[in-house]
């Protein structure tokens, strides 16, 4: 079995593999005051509930978007699992030509994205875009070029971002509105964050497919916490939830 740990802004997402087969998926807050002992036993702890033995997983692939956090992660792996996990990081075999200025820029979530894309639709162009702290859009030639992307702030920093700068906007629940027009202050929120993005996102799309990809046919993944929200307006070809933690596994494999 395989452990895969993507490392983002606002929690961390992990996922069981047996085979290509995902088994299990799970979640953590992403603190810079965790432990590597916390992190160990949350990870066996869940692992446990699941009854799977800490002695089966025989590989742990990590990718993350928070550096500070990365010693503790590699220590829960040593001292737990009695293994030194793969990280995704320049350097690694990926398959992908980096068309960045930098390619050590590009995030590592969005390099796994690209690797399970690819796995998933081989020389074909794709485009894919993942809900999730950010909002990010990634284009991919049928040749491996990664051409890169947009990064613009997600459905729940958006909301945030409200609340914390006025002196009267609350939290709201982040759901699909029934009606553009809000008939109260938290149906407009609702609206604004939904429609805000879908018109964003779908515009960045038809833009992105017009200039870089221009007769030829791309095919657009959704992915990350909040695609499931929009999977009804049909942005996408298909809704992957799961890419990055499938692509850590493919990158975990070809480096070994």
């Amino acid at each position: 079995m395989i452990l895969t740990i993507d490392i983002g802004n606002s929690q961390m997402y992990c996922g069981v593999f047996k085979d290509e087969d995902l088994l299990h998926t799970f979640r953590m807050t992403t603190s810079m005051q965790l432990t590597s002992d916390q992190m160990g036993l949350f990870l066996t702890g869940v692992l446990r509930e699941k009854n799977i033995d800490r002695e089966q997983i025989k590989g742990i692939a990590v990718c993350s978007v928070v550096p500070g956090i990365m010693h503790t992660v590699k220590n829960a792996c040593l001292k737990y699992f009695k293994k030194s996990p793969f990280v995704l990081q320049p350097g690694v075999k990926t398959g992908l030509r980096i068309q960045y200025r930098n390619p050590s820029e590009v995030g590592a979530d969005r390099i796994a994205n690209a690797i399970a894309g690819m796995n998933l639709f081989p020389k074909q162009n794709i485009m894919i875009v993942d809900f999730g702290t950010a909002t990010t859009l990634c284009l991919i030639t049928d040749q491996k070029d990664y051409l890169g992307g947009v990064i613009f702030p997600g459905v729940k920093i958006s909301m945030q971002a409200l609340e914390s700068k006025t002196a009267k906007l609350p939290l709201v629940e982040i759901t699909i509105p029934n009606e553009i027009i809000g008939r109260s202050t938290e149906e407009s929120i609702q609206s604004g964050l939904y429609y805000s993005h879908l018109f964003s996102v779908k515009q960045m799309i038809e833009k992105i497919k017009k200039d870089y990809v221009k007769d030829q046919k791309v095919v657009v993944i959704g992915t990350g916490g909040f695609s499931r929200l929009f999977a009804k307006e049909k942005l996408f070809d298909v809704v992957v939830p799961d890419m990055v933690l499938n692509g850590l596994r493919i990158a975990l494999l070809n480096n070994c």
